[in-house]
């Protein structure tokens, strides 16, 4: 399809599921106040494990939103991808009925999907017998469940898909909804990511990995992206959703637009199934990709959402990526890691992180990059450190990358 006939896609809900915050308002005001949603794992025992501390979601019930019986069957990360597309499609004020279902389609990309499912019906399963395993274990472990369950719950019978790319999976699928509707095959798409994995087999694994951070006794403070005393990541929990929609549609219903999606770069680093390549070579063409795709040059670039994960091997990496992408631009724009708060959601971090974008550009707001005390020396560049700010936001970047060496840049801008 040419550049000519490339319809138009803005955002006209959001939705989210946090551990600052069980929707989209209230993310926000917890992003702008510098709130951490880490501390200590209540959601298992994990005085055996050598991390703690995770972003936990709080206060969630998922009857809020489904079914009880419904509900039941589904594993936590399907409840919050439902629970957040609901909210979406209730911020768009969008009604889905016989006349467009067809048109309208769901992508949530998860990077591990049902693994409390999993851990249980395993102990099932060794506990006792093969015959006493559920019948649902499968329906409700599998990766694609979020955006299957969505569609049924919101009768969307459109393009359904469910991007599996590790950290970047949530990015991914508001990239890959993006260009369906901006190449006709969708009017609307309910896009984004879901993660529920504080449970004790990631913990064990990653920990296994010397990836997670252990400051136990101090989880607020743990995740400090960019700063020279991070010790790893923070997991977090949860789900951001996106409703997209093509702008003569949107128009035509009086719609509220948030923003406009304009660009999406993907890339691999095609080097080592965890460690991004040295010098962030796939990182950098992602965003310049992005930036071509969007038709916009670096000067533009007002605000980046970092994927920014508090770790040595990628806070310097994105760092060199982004000034090698925007050159000498990238010492005039802000950059934020809102990990900081949140911990990292894995394949939902693509989702919160796209709404809390989106949210910078409704609000010419820039959320903090907290617990950045001691600048790491090879990370000089503005990551808005521990205070939000008001700023004019035309333009913005949200980057996730993920294992296997996965990259994705969005971009976004003020709709004019």
């Amino acid at each position: 399809m040419t550049d000519f006939a490339r319809k138009r896609v803005v955002i006209t809900g959001v939705g989210a599921i946090t551990p600052v915050g069980n929707n989209p308002q209230a993310y926000w005001e917890g992003l702008l106040n510098g709130r951490s949603g880490i501390g200590p794992i209540t959601l298992f025992d994990a005085s055996k494990h050598k991390c703690r501390i995770a972003g936990e979601v709080k206060g969630f019930n998922p009857e809020d939103y489904i079914d009880a019986k419904e509900a039941k069957r589904m594993d936590r990360f399907a409840q919050f991808a439902v629970a957040a597309s609901l909210q979406a499609i209730g911020d768009a004020q969008f009604e889905i009925n016989e006349l467009n279902a067809e048109q309208i389609g769901v992508i949530i990309g998860t990077g591990i999907g049902g693994i409390k499912v999993l851990e249980d019906q395993q102990t099932v399963y060794l506990n006792r017998g093969p015959d006493r395993c559920s019948p649902f274990m499968v329906p409700m472990m599998i990766a694609n469940m979020a955006a299957g369950l969505t569609a049924i719950q919101l009768g969307a019978k459109g393009p359904n898909s469910c991007p599996v790319t590790a950290c970047a999976a949530g990015s991914n699928a508001v990239g890959d909804a993006f260009r369906l509707i901006q190449q006709g095959y969708a009017q609307a798409m309910i896009c984004g990511g879901t993660e529920a994995a504080v449970t004790p087999l990631p913990f064990a694994g990653f920990a296994a990995a010397r990836a997670l951070s252990t400051r136990n006794d101090d989880p607020t403070r743990a995740s400090r992206p960019f700063d020279r005393d991070r010790d790893g990541f923070v997991m977090g929990e949860g789900a951001g959703i996106l409703m997209l929609e093509e702008l003569g549609h949107a128009i035509s219903r009086g719609a509220r637009i948030y923003a406009e999606i304009i660009g999406y770069g993907l890339t691999c680093d095609a080097y080592h199934m965890t460690s991004p390549v040295p010098g962030g070579e796939g990182a950098t063409r992602a965003i310049q990709l992005a930036m071509k795709d969007a038709g916009i040059s670096p000067e533009q670039v007002n605000y980046i959402n970092a994927h920014g994960t508090s770790t040595g091997a990628n806070d310097p990496t994105e760092t060199a990526a982004i000034k090698k992408a925007l050159g000498d631009a990238a010492y005039q724009v802000a950059i934020s890691s809102t990990k900081s708060m949140t911990g990292h959601l894995l394949g939902g971090s693509g989702g919160i992180e796209a709404v809390a974008t989106v949210m910078a550009i409704a609000n010419d707001k820039i959320p903090p990059t907290i617990n950045l005390e001691n600048p790491d020396p090879e990370c000089d560049l503005d990551y808005v450190p521990n205070q939000s700010r008001a700023a004019k936001v035309d333009v913005a970047l949200s980057n996730s990358f993920g294992f296997g060496g996965h990259n994705v840049t969005l971009a976004f801008k003020k709709y004019v």
